[in-house]
């Protein structure tokens, strides 16, 4: 069976590349093999290799830059995921999709759940939630996995650039408003393989058709991120230039960016957690294993 991975070389989609290949043959092409923006392109190949699954990772994720670029946001965000869950209902197929906390208001400090109202504060969050509802609305048996603050061990992600950055500096700024929780791209994928079922070398879903919220256990703050990172690679024997009290908070307001941020990222697991009969792990240990993965590379 041929498994087509949309974003195969971004963080999420390599990890689960290394998650699916015992279930069957991994298609993830390249940008220069598959141009995911036209539509045209993305329908020839879908006839041509007739995936038994499509597990869509692709994404136009640069937050700042939507805000000027709109409908090279909506191409990847929107009209790609609209178009494979209508492949996927017509053939018969599962489809997971991949989304984030950007798509909720942002506000208060209750954690969202996956009925809550949504407002998106950004371009980037609402041409990620049309790709939710066109999912959603497509027919298609379909998992749609909201996330947040994905990182891991390759890859250009807020860890990588706090590690760099503390073998630099002595003292770091950073925002200590926003909420959320920190997500291994590896935690995906784990939990999008526990999603799926094999039967008779055909893979289904082994959870409800809908959308679940796909984080670590806990929360923190970026200065807390940060802070956590710091500990944890001095604990490992690594040599840091920022000293342990060397990242101050700072609010969102004194760091302004093109798009808007949530502050409120918190996300309820409830759903999740008993739809597979897991408890997710915490955000701690999650970093633990992916800081570990990055400093023996």
């Amino acid at each position: 069976m041929n498994i087509f991975i949309t974003g195969g070389n971004g963080q999420v989609g390599f990890e689960l590349q290394r998650q699916f290949a015992p279930f069957g043959t991994i298609l993830a092409p390249t940008r220069q093999e598959l141009d995911l923006t036209n539509a045209e392109a993305v329908g020839t190949y879908l006839a041509k290799h007739q995936p038994g699954l499509i597990l869509n990772a692709a994404a136009y994720t640069a937050v700042d830059k939507a805000e000027s670029e709109p409908q090279q946001a909506r191409h990847l965000n929107a009209e790609l995921p609209a178009q494979l869950a209508e492949y996927a209902a017509k053939q018969g197929i599962p489809l997971v999709h991949y989304s984030t906390d950007y798509v909720y208001p942002g506000n208060g400090e209750n954690p969202w759940q996956e009925d809550s109202p949504t407002g998106p504060l950004s371009v980037y969050g609402q041409t990620k939630l049309e790709g939710d509802e066109a999912v959603v609305n497509s027919g298609a048996s379909h998992l749609v996995f909201r996330t947040s603050w994905v990182y891991a061990a390759r890859g250009n992600n807020f860890m990588k650039t706090m590690l760099r950055l503390g073998r630099e500096r002595e003292a770091l700024s950073i925002v200590n408003d926003q909420i959320g929780a920190p997500t291994p791209a590896r935690l995906i994928a784990q939990v999008t393989a526990l999603g799926c079922a094999l039967n008779d070398s055909i893979l289904t879903l082994h959870i409800p058709s809908g959308i679940y919220h796909l984080v670590p256990r806990g929360e923190t703050s970026w200065q807390g991120f940060a802070s956590e990172i710091f500990n944890q690679t001095r604990e490992a024997g690594e040599i840091l230039a920022i000293t342990p009290e060397g990242t101050a908070g700072i609010p969102t307001v004194d760091y302004p960016t093109p798009a808007q941020r949530p502050l409120n990222s918190r996300m309820a697991l409830g759903k999740l957690e008993s739809a597979l009969g897991i408890t997710m792990p915490t955000w701690q240990s999650q970093l633990g294993l992916t800081l570990r993965e990055y400093l023996d590379q």
